[in-house]
């Protein structure tokens, strides 16, 4: 039978027990949060979750806006191309919806608070509900391209040492797979897992460049081709490749370094009337009088708005180039 001391004794060990259990639980969790927040790229993540290989490949297509197969899910085609190629995630009807509603909801309120005109309220929709959801999907592209584009020579790079090592291509593109951070890894990824799953590895790249949109990874499509049909030293041709695209890549940066100054005088004179006119508002709000509540206020704004985007754009084309 235990005594009083001794039971105190046992419920001091059953605590202290308790206490080391709840600590270790919480430092595995923890751990097991930071092991997984420090994975390379997106789909080791999620085979790192012990997702099977072939569910997690359907789910890193699909929340880009592609069936479990890697084709576009619904029919406009550009629209559907520029929303996987921008790297968001997530289902694309409730990206569009999201910038809808709050277009229509900015619509409705700005002529009840602010009284603008029905005309300017239906341009803040079409602005925010069409013509900025495009921007932004354009703009993600775009710099998604930029460091996919940094990232492929190094990744051609690791692919002919390990060809040059014995390996074959599909263990190669692996490697990189695994070694790479995003977006090429996951990208690569993708491939291995649709070559796993019976594309060819021609098929696999040609994916792979619509999903990119890198003109790098056609030249790697009609390599891999062209080497698949007549034969050749594929190492050498991927080591060629990327020392193209690593002069390409250095005569862009050259080129971005020697259109600074005209970049900066296209933002200078195109925010500068801006900048002006909140000075203008802030220190003298009388200083125009009466000619906010002019008819005309509203199209003039419309015209000269309109010819300073146009200047924007032949700025924009001057300090652009395509090669």
């Amino acid at each position: 039978m235990l005594t009083g001391q001794t039971l105190l004794y046992f419920m001091y060990v059953l605590a202290a027990a308790s206490v080391i259990l709840a600590a270790e639980s919480f430092y595995l969790s923890f751990a097991g949060r930071r092991a997984r927040a420090g994975v390379i790229n997106r789909r080791l993540q999620r085979l790192g979750d012990d997702t099977p290989a072939e569910q997690s490949l359907q789910s890193l297509l699909q929340e880009r806006g592609l069936t479990a197969s890697g084709d576009f899910i619904f029919g406009a085609v550009a629209l559907n191309r520029l929303y996987t190629q921008s790297g968001v995630t997530g289902n694309p009807l409730a990206f569009a919806a999201a910038f809808l509603l709050a277009g229509l909801v900015l619509a409705l309120l700005l002529p009840l608070i602010f009284g603008f005109s029905t005309l300017a309220a239906v341009i803040v929709f079409v602005f925010i509900g069409a013509v900025l959801p495009l921007l932004v999907l354009k703009r993600a592209r775009d710099k998604r391209i930029l460091k996919f584009a940094a990232q492929l020579p190094d990744a051609l790079d690791m692919i002919v040492r390990s060809l040059r090592a014995g390996h074959p291509t599909t263990v190669a593109i692996g490697l990189v797979a695994r070694e790479m951070a995003d977006p090429l890894g996951t990208e690569f990824g993708i491939v291995s897992d649709e070559i796993t799953f019976g594309l060819s590895l021609e098929q696999a790249v040609r994916k792979l460049s619509e999903r990119v949109g890198f003109e790098g990874l056609h030249l790697l499509s009609v390599s891999l081709s062209i080497q698949a049909k007549t034969g050749g030293n594929l190492t050498e041709i991927l080591s060629n490749l990327a020392s193209v695209l690593r002069a390409r890549r250095t005569l862009r940066l050259k080129i971005k370094a020697l259109s600074a100054e005209g970049r900066m005088s296209a933002w200078i004179i195109s925010l500068f009337p801006l900048f002006m006119l909140g000075v203008l508002m802030g220190i003298a709000p009388s200083y125009y009088g009466d000619v906010w509540g002019s008819p005309l206020i509203f199209p003039a704004f419309a015209i000269f708005g309109f010819w300073a985007l146009l200047g924007d754009f032949i700025m924009y084309r001057m300090v652009n180039f395509d090669f």
